[in-house]
């Protein structure tokens, strides 16, 4: 036993040594700096450290550059990656998805604020935050902010911007004749002119005055600019589409094939303004059915060169905030030159398939069309035609009847053929990722009168299955392209506008470039980790193959459905999996369970599906040599931006939902109570979402009066220190409104009452809880700041304090 004791300590002193080498890299330093910077005095202690240092040496952790100078490759001990400053008192620099984040004291960030492309020593396995190794920022590479958002103060000769973002937690300073009319509680967007240091805060300029806190326009335009997202077009973009001819030639048509003949609709939620996306439906001679998914054709308006191919590429995604859209394109093309309405020719680009009754898929066509769309339906009309086989139900259509006669049968049909392809899709593996989708009712200045779930019925998963055969096969077809022995005499250039591709084809080799939308498998150890975490509401998780991991998710999304932990569970699970993204490196979507999938049917509002249009196209025309004529390169590069700007417009539409949130509970009467759920327990508190209005906040431990609770970080939950009281993640309780704070779209709850069956901890398992985690019990370490050598000068003192 003691042996085990003594081999822990060395290594402590081991790590110890590599962490305060790896932090202070402005010199190398002697072993009579370490005994100096550790008090080592005695000779024993001495050999020790030694010792210490020529394991490191032998280990290839430090190096000596002079004789007895040591220091360490700063690149084998560091990482580079983006700075998450999630507390004011620590952060993550995040750099790779498969491994943990690295934990750095706020003291340790060198001036890094959030966002920024840092390099951070890690300091080594004795150092850990919970399951994350501890490190420090070494460098700042890049800096991912070069303006802020938020509300000013002004004082006699200075102000003070907050910033909006809830990473960034200190104040901006502004200098008088900087403040550029801005006056007290506007929202400003200031640019940064000097970034904070350890002892000095950031100073800036305003740029941009949006309006007086609270304001909604003022709110809605303070989190675009937050987010580095733009709120309007400039006028030469606005010219150039503007410029654009809305004729279509006879020449054009000619060139495509023609659908306008051929029943065709759209569905779409009934405030729409761009239908991208239409379904056409016939039955064949031989009794099949033929389907076509017709997408606006984008790229013919969008030239490579334009201004207009510049913008959307630079958005590579339209933004959804609550109480509108910031479109990837002008309004003459997202609402009208390429939105497909109702009674006009539209230009599209179409994958066309040939289906039997049994969903049996027989041929498939991709090629430029011509369409002209009969009706639009809303998702409620398609859905009451659906659920409804005869009568006037059909309020919002003018004509219900004769809707009625005319669609029953390709609606009921195409539901019929879409749960067949959901169907396939469960049995090959696909994980059913439905959460709820909150929405606002708000009044014409945007106040929040009420929030609903938006329930997806069989009208929304109707269309959803249809978009994801074409994308799907859309991708196959360039993939299969890299191996020519799977074409027939039927290929695409054999008829004028195209002919069949058969499916089934052998996998091709040297696939041609494409920009595919890629999901991986989840990083084990993180789903181990909620598979454990899962095991403790009775739901087994079981990981040892894709097949069962999804079956296991499946069965448990049914059986939490209506009960109050669904949408917790729901939103860990999709946590737990890897973020979907674009790349041409066609890896598979393991959450559909398609080998290859793409984006191809939404161009007006992602540049991605304009890229995959681009490409299929110049791969339908060009000569088998010229095939290869694509920049892999240059598709990549953008495929890595457009998966960033998708990460921002993400943020930034729930940094948008939060503050609509917290402005109506901010609304709602003082002491009402209301039901919830703890979706969540750490060291300061515990995070309950309200279930009437899927609102989140957060009740302070701190004001927990009735016992001292301690943080149980591996069963996750609290306990009263006295009377034993647990309360658990999951558990429903009661809680009030303390108090809101618009600025940060936060909200403090007051715990009330707690329901179900949370029993006192036992002796037995309070005594087992992990301190070392538990509020009050961080494990205090040595000092890893540079030694005090009498040997330096004072200028190499100053540079000395710990990083």
């Amino acid at each position: 036993m003691a042996k085990n004791k003594q081999k822990s300590y060395y290594d402590q002193l081991k790590a110890e040594i590599l962490a305060f080498l790896s932090v202070n890299i402005e010199r190398p330093y002697t072993l009579q700096d370490l005994f100096t910077h550790y008090d080592v005095k005695n000779k024993q202690e001495k050999a020790l450290y030694g010792m210490l240092v020529e394991d490191l040496l032998e280990e290839g952790k430090v190096h000596q550059v002079d004789k007895g100078k040591y220091t360490v490759d700063v690149n084998a001990n560091s990482v580079v990656g983006r700075l998450d400053h999630v507390n004011a008192r620590f952060g993550f620099i995040r750099y790779d998805d498969t491994k943990p984040d690295i934990w750095v004291n706020a003291d340790d960030l060198k001036g890094a604020i959030d966002g920024d492309l840092v390099k951070a020593a890690v300091y080594g396995e004795f150092y850990k935050k919970g399951d994350n190794p501890e490190g420090a920022v070494i460098e700042i590479i890049e800096r991912g902010r070069k303006e802020i958002v938020g509300k000013i103060q002004v004082f006699g000769n200075y102000a003070l911007v907050r910033p909006d973002h809830k990473n960034l937690h200190d104040d901006i300073f502004i200098p008088k004749d900087k403040i550029n009319g801005a006056t007290k509680d506007d929202l400003v967007i200031v640019k940064i002119v000097e970034y904070p240091t350890k002892i000095q805060q950031g100073v800036g300029e305003v740029t941009e005055i949006l309006g007086k806190s609270g304001d909604n326009n003022a709110e809605m335009h303070a989190i675009l600019a937050e987010f580095g997202l733009p709120i309007r077009f400039d006028k030469a973009i606005e010219e150039e589409a503007a410029a654009i001819s809305e004729a279509i030639t006879e020449e054009e048509i000619k060139k495509r094939r023609d659908f306008r003949d051929i029943l065709t609709f759209t569905i779409d939620p009934h405030d729409a303004k761009d239908f991208d996306d239409a379904l056409s439906f016939r039955i064949l001679e031989n009794q099949n059915y033929e389907i076509g998914v017709h997408i606006a054709d984008v790229t013919h308006y969008v030239q490579e060169g334009t201004r207009l191919e510049e913008e959307a590429l630079n958005r590579a995604t339209s933004v959804y905030l609550v109480d509108r859209t910031i479109p990837m394109l002008p309004e003459k093309l997202s609402n009208n030159l390429c939105s497909l309405r109702p009674h006009e020719d539209k230009l599209t680009f179409s994958a066309v398939f040939e289906m039997t009754h049994d969903g049996r898929l027989v041929n498939e066509w991709f090629g430029r069309t011509v369409i002209h769309s009969d009706h639009r339906f809303s998702y409620e009309d398609a859905q009451e035609v659906l659920e409804n086989e005869e009568g006037d139900v059909l309020n919002p259509i003018t004509e219900p009847d004769e809707v009625l006669e005319k669609y029953r049968f390709p609606l009921h049909t195409l539901n019929h053929l879409a749960k067949i392809l959901k169907k396939e899709r469960f049995r090959n593996g696909a994980i059913n990722f439905e959460t709820n989708e909150v929405k606002f009712k708000l009044d014409e200045t945007g106040k929040p009168l009420g929030v609903v779930l938006k329930i997806r019925k069989d009208a929304h998963k109707l269309i959803e299955e249809f978009m994801l055969l074409a994308n799907k096969k859309v991708a196959e077809f360039v993939f299969k392209m890299g191996d020519k022995r799977h074409e027939t005499k039927d290929t695409q250039n054999s008829e004028p506008h195209g002919g069949p591709f058969k499916t089934g084809t052998p996998a091709a080799q040297n696939s041609p470039t494409m920009v595919y939308r890629v999901h991986e498998p989840p990083n084990p150890e993180k789903l181990q980790n909620f598979a454990n975490f899962a095991g403790r509401f009775g739901f087994s998780i079981k990981t040892d193959s894709d097949k069962t991991l999804s079956n296991s998710m499946n069965k448990m999304m049914a059986e939490v459905e209506g009960t109050p932990v669904q949408n917790v569970l729901e939103q860990l699970a999709v946590r737990t999996m890897s973020k979907a993204r674009y790349t041409t490196e066609p890896l598979g979507h393991f959450g559909l369970a398609f080998e290859h999938y793409s984006h191809f049917t939404s161009p007006i509002r992602r540049y991605p599906d304009m890229m995959a249009h681009r490409l299929l196209q110049h791969y339908l025309t060009a000569s088998p040599k010229d095939r290869n004529k694509v920049s892999h390169d240059e598709y990549e590069k953008k495929s890595k931006h457009s998966s960033d700007r998708e990460k921002l417009a993400a943020e930034a539409e729930r940094a948008s939902i939060k503050y609509k949130q917290v402005e109506f509970m901010s609304l709602q009467e003082r002491r009402t109570i209301f039901t919830g759920v703890v979706t969540g327990v750490t060291d300061f508190g515990i995070f309950v979402e309200i279930t009437s209005t899927s609102c989140e906040g957060m009740v302070r431990l701190a004001d927990l009066k009735d016992d001292f609770y301690e943080w149980d970080r591996n069963n996750y939950r609290v306990v009263g220190k006295r009377t034993g009281r647990v309360i658990n993640f999951g558990d429903t309780v009661k809680v009030t409104v303390k108090g809101t704070d618009l600025e940060r779209r936060s909200m403090d709850l007051e715990l009330v009452g707690l329901e179900g069956k949370s029993m006192p901890a036992s002796s037995k398992k309070r005594n087992n809880r992990d301190t070392s985690s538990s509020r009050g019990g961080r494990r205090e370490k040595p000092s890893r700041t540079a030694p005090k050598s009498s040997r330096t000068s004072s200028k190499d003192k100053g540079k000395r304090k710990r990083k």
